[in-house]
This record gives structure tokens, C-alpha cells and sequence, in this order.
């Protein structure tokens, strides 16, 4: 095995783990500024409950969390890919049509990608899901 492809297979997993991590915190902040007005206020003001922003935000701040620890990465990264494709639908589309650059969805869409891929990779090797496997499979 080459170096370069040496370096690649032990850093991928690594890697993987460090953009969860970035991603989720990232994330978080919506929710976050949803309920708690941290970082910055949410522009709506509090949602309401029961209504979709309250939902938007309930997966927000519990699938971010699971997100960051690795934990039922998979099932989160899934929830979350799907509420950012009901949000670019919902929300962003009926600002100017179609096109991300028209109505602001670029972010939008670029989470529910990469939720979506987490959802295929899972967690990486620095996750509670990847400690969890290793403890069950010694049993």
C-alpha cells in the first residue's frame, strides 16, 4: 500500500469524525436560536408549540446533540436530511422558485446532503456508536 493511500485509510474515518462534529455544532445553533434566542435571536421570534418550526427546532437541538456525541448517527443524520428537504420545499422554494441562489436554500440544501451522507457513513471511529459496536462484539 502506497503512502498516500496508507495516509488516506487511517485519516478517512478521522476525518468523517470531525466533520459530524463541525456539522452538528453548527447546526445546533438553529436550534438553539430557536428556543434561547444563542447565538442570535431566531427571526420569527419562539415558535409556537406544535407548530413546524417548534418540530424543526426539537430535531435541531436533539438530532445535533446525538449528531456531535455519535450517537444513533445514522437515525438522526436520517431525520435530519429529511426535515432539511421538507424545510427547502416548505420554506425556501415559495421565496423564488426553484434555484437555491434565488431563494436562499443553499445552506439548507447542503445539510440535507450532508445529513444524508452520514446517514450512509455513520459516525466515524470517534463516535459512541463505533465504542458502543466495539463493546457489544467483545461480549
Amino acid at each position: 500500500m502506497s503512502g498516500v493511500a496508507a495516509l488516506r485509510s487511517e485519516w478517512e474515518p478521522r476525518v468523517l469524525s470531525i466533520v459530524r462534529i463541525v456539522v452538528g455544532l453548527l447546526y445546533l445553533q438553529h436550534g438553539l436560536s430557536k428556543f434561547f434566542n444563542f447565538p442570535v435571536p431566531f427571526p420569527a421570534g419562539h415558535p409556537a408549540m406544535f407548530t413546524l418550526y417548534w418540530f424543526a427546532g426539537i430535531i435541531e437541538v436533539f438530532g445535533s446533540l446525538l449528531l456531535i456525541l455519535g450517537l444513533f448517527t445514522r437515525a438522526a443524520a436520517f431525520i435530519m436530511s429529511g426535515e432539511m428537504a421538507i424545510a427547502y420545499f416548505y420554506v425556501h422554494m415559495p421565496r423564488g422558485g426553484f434555484f437555491p441562489i434565488a431563494n436562499g436554500g443553499d445552506s439548507v440544501i447542503l445539510y440535507c446532503f450532508i445529513f444524508f451522507y452520514f446517514f450512509v457513513a455513520g459516525g466515524g471511529c470517534w463516535s459512541l456508536d463505533q465504542l458502543l459496536s466495539r463493546r457489544s462484539t467483545r461480549r
